[in-house]
């Protein structure tokens, strides 16, 4: 029993001393240090920054009125007016407008025909044209929404004048017989930062963890250092402990980088954020540990620590692709959506979304979340195996260069 005792005692202690070796060891380098705990500050500061105005507003466009009756003048100044569209240039022709789009000073045309007064009062329908950059979805939905919406108003103003109604009662039937009530459900402002934000802060998580644990190993393989991590007096630690010390190292430090971008982040810039902090700490939890794991597999392959920033660079957008938070996942082809299960910001970024933007709880994500427990069991494994080769090839290169030292002195 004591000599039991001693053992647990002794992988305790090994895996404390590994824990606090490799933390001294992120901070004592400097470019470790910068993509460790900077990148994670920063990044999610400039996204938040450039989003935080949430809706496009005050849209430029050109206007061409070749009508010029008081009913287009109306038409122009109702769109003007609206907080999404501004009126910024008005124009004698259509090919003048065409030239300010293709110049990028407007992103939308308004084109009211010279007809357009004298069809109405002969009671025959008019025509207004809207053209929409449709390179630019967001300047073209508060383009075309606003056109629409100030182009209906004016039509019930018309059919209420026609009617000859007595009673504003008769009046609201004549102009909308059926009334659409617009009831807004999760994202209640429609900002798009709201919308896209939590997706690409849970993956810079997942990113900044890829870079940092492939740099740290990348160092490791360059000056060719044993991950084992060999003591003083020649002992070497086991596997579980290298590999336990390091997550615990890891664990330790991006839980505190989790809390500030998932949880911090959103409230300094007053984004939609409806999750509870038992639900966000019990979700978390396996997101990190798999996104730990991944990461510390995909490391194991990288021989230079320049080589995991082309990785991180060229795998971040695809990813986001592949989430389904930017394309629906359901209208992906099922190649590349199953293929998006190997990464652990797929399901990270559809459960985390739908807790902090809908009001999810963790048993309405049960799918991402046991698929999360999953990938950090599975990439547990896979961690502890290229650890194991790597032990063994560092093993080896040590007695190859004892031997080679021993036939020098001999």
């Amino acid at each position: 029993m004591k000599e039991y005792m001693n053992k647990i005692t002794g992988i305790i202690s090994n895996i404390c001393r590994i824990w606090i070796d490799e933390t001294r060891r992120i901070f004592r380098d400097e470019g470790l240090l910068i993509f460790t705990i900077l990148l994670p500050l920063l990044y999610p500061l400039l996204y938040s920054w450039i989003y935080n105005n949430e809706v496009v507003r005050d849209v430029p466009v050109a206007l061409v009125d070749n009508s010029n009756s008081k009913l287009s003048r109306e038409l122009a100044s109702k769109l003007d007016a609206s907080p999404d569209v501004q009126i910024a240039y008005r124009c004698g022709n259509l090919e003048e407008a065409q030239r300010l789009v293709g110049l990028q000073d407007v992103y939308g045309i308004v084109y009211i025909p010279e007809n357009f007064d004298t069809r109405i009062n002969r009671m025959e329908q008019a025509t207004v044209s809207i053209y929409c950059n449709m390179a630019l979805m967001l300047t073209y939905k508060a383009i075309y929404q606003t056109a629409t919406a100030v182009i209906a108003d004016m039509n019930s103003e018309i059919q209420i004048a026609l009617s000859g109604n007595y009673t504003d009662r008769e009046d609201e039937i004549t102009a909308s017989p059926i009334n659409i009530e617009e009831v807004a459900m999760f994202n209640t402002t429609g900002g798009y930062g709201s919308f896209i934000l939590p997706g690409v802060l849970i993956l810079i998580l997942q990113q900044v963890m890829l870079l940092s644990i492939g740099m740290r190993n990348g160092t490791i393989r360059e000056r060719r250092s044993s991950v084992a991590i060999t003591e003083k007096d020649g002992n070497t630690a086991g596997l579980i402990s290298v590999v336990a010390g390091k997550t615990l190292c890891y664990l330790a430090l991006f839980v505190v980088l989790a809390t500030y971008v998932l949880l911090a982040i959103p409230r300094i810039f007053n984004f939609v954020h409806t999750i509870h902090a038992g639900d966000f700490a019990l979700f978390i939890l396996p997101y990190l540990l798999a996104c730990i794991f991944f990461a510390m597999t995909v490391s194991c392959f990288i021989k230079e620590r320049e080589n995991v920033m082309l990785l991180v660079v060229f795998t971040s957008v695809p990813l986001l692709f592949l989430s389904g938070i930017s394309w629906p996942g359901a209208a992906m082809p099922a190649f590349w959506k199953y293929f998006s299960y190997i990464f652990p910001s797929t399901f990270g970024i559809n459960g985390y979304v739908r807790i902090n933007s809908m009001g999810a709880t963790l048993n309405e994500v049960s799918f991402e979340y046991q698929a999360l427990w999953i990938q950090t069991g599975f990439y547990f494994i896979t961690t502890c195996l290229v650890y194991r080769w790597q032990i063994l090839q560092s093993r080896k290169h040590v007695i190859e260069e004892y031997k080679k030292h021993k036939s020098i002195e001999a």
